[in-house]
């Protein structure tokens, strides 16, 4: 693997990797893989998140589905269309609220769509924790004629729609591994001395999971010794947030992940926790931190469960191929460009083969669709009229 960050870029690790040593020498010279995690990607001014590399397309880490093609936000805007039009009939506002909107370009194809639709809305709102984002989100959407705010939290009865693209697979989680009959913590330490110029840190067993903690599927079934999994703590921890402030509207998110019998799979026993530089897939989650992006699969039951439990309703869950497909992509995409003018269509074409096809996002990314106090049930939405995927 071809991987030589600059000079400066490893030095830039090297400052927050300090700062992570310092951390574990404050807590008794441990501390969990989440705040690890945490630092890693958003430690200011240091974390990935948090400095001002570029992190999307080409020459950053990764490319999501709204850098491949504007369909991806067109499409969602069929699925938010009717929860608009009921509100506004109510004589409600019409607000959207956008988690971590990346480069912005989600924002810019949502709004576009809309405009299109001749759809007005009251504001566009985007809520992210990295200050380099949202300085590129001012630049490419400056121009634009909506109300667009970026707030520092969330705001208080909020009625409209939430949506977080590749949200969730950035939150901090917790690494887990069975230990004889019980789970356990793995925590990470320092394996420095005074001889090493370099912090080393490595894994070390922590203490033991509550029961009550730990997903159905890892208490129903019997797993080897070693078996190292996720649960995911802050991901309950921000739906239920959502939910206590969406007063009235629809959240969407789309992500990368898998149901809880899919996975925690007797052969899944290391986990999803992965690091990624430059295309690059790591596998070790301690290279170069604030380099690499740090991400785990999202666990959809358990999300879901508690997204029920804090009072949403659930409108739908399917494949992203399946919703996109439901929702409308392909007649969005024959309305742009003739099929027959392959000079025109070809690019369209290879952006919908990137989002629909099994071997590329289609399956492995899901769209999960909530709901608060809106006159749709599950299955009604466009995006989730097909079959719906088992939980």
């Amino acid at each position: 693997m071809d991987i030589n960050p600059s000079t400066e870029e490893k030095s830039h690790s090297l400052i927050l990797a300090q700062k992570i040593e310092k951390e574990i020498q404050s807590h008794q010279g441990q501390i969990s893989f989440a705040k690890y995690m945490e630092m890693a990607l958003y430690t200011p001014g240091f974390g990935y998140y948090a400095s001002g590399t570029v992190k999307f397309g080409s020459r950053g880490d990764f490319v999501t589905a709204p850098e491949i093609s504007p369909l991806f936000g067109a499409t969602i805007v069929q699925t938010i269309v009717p929860v608009l039009t009921q509100l506004k009939d109510k004589a409600q506002p019409l607000h959207i609220l956008e988690f971590g909107a990346g480069s912005g370009i989600l924002a810019e194809s949502i709004l576009n769509a809309l405009q299109e639709s001749n759809i007005k809305i009251n504001s566009y709102n985007i809520l992210d924790l990295s200050a380099d984002l949202i300085e590129r989100q001012k630049e490419r959407l400056k121009n634009r004629p909506e109300k667009i705010n970026w707030i520092q939290k969330l705001p208080e009865n909020f009625v409209g729609i939430i949506l977080a693209n590749e949200v969730l697979d950035a939150m901090p989680v917790e690494l887990i591994v069975k230990r004889q009959d019980s789970w356990h913590y793995k925590y990470v330490r320092s394996n420095s001395d005074a001889n090493t110029p370099t912090p080393e840190l490595i894994f070390c067993d922590g203490p033991a999971v509550e029961e009550s903690l730990l997903p159905q599927a890892l208490l129903d079934n019997s797993f080897a010794n070693g078996y190292t999994t996720e649960i995911h703590p802050s991901g309950i921890a921000w739906i239920g947030s959502l939910a206590r402030c969406l007063q009235q509207g629809l959240l969407l998110t789309l992500d990368y992940g898998f149901p809880a019998h899919e996975y925690y799979h007797p052969q899944r026993d290391q986990g999803t926790v992965m690091a990624h530089y430059r295309h690059h897939a790591v596998q070790d989650p301690f290279f170069y931190p604030g380099l690499c992006d740090l991400t785990a699969h999202v666990e959809w039951t358990s999300i879901t469960q508690a997204a029920l439990h804090s009072g949403f309703a659930l409108l739908g869950y399917t494949s992203q191929a399946s919703y996109l497909l439901d929702a409308g992509i392909g007649d969005l995409a024959l309305s742009l460009a003739d099929p027959r003018d392959a000079e025109k269509f070809i690019p369209i074409s290879n952006g919908l083969q990137k989002l629909l096809s099994e071997a590329e996002m289609g399956e492995l990314f899901k769209a999960l669709c909530l709901g608060k106090n809106i006159d749709f049930s599950e299955g009604e939405l466009p995006g989730f009229r097909s079959r719906p995927r088992a939980l």
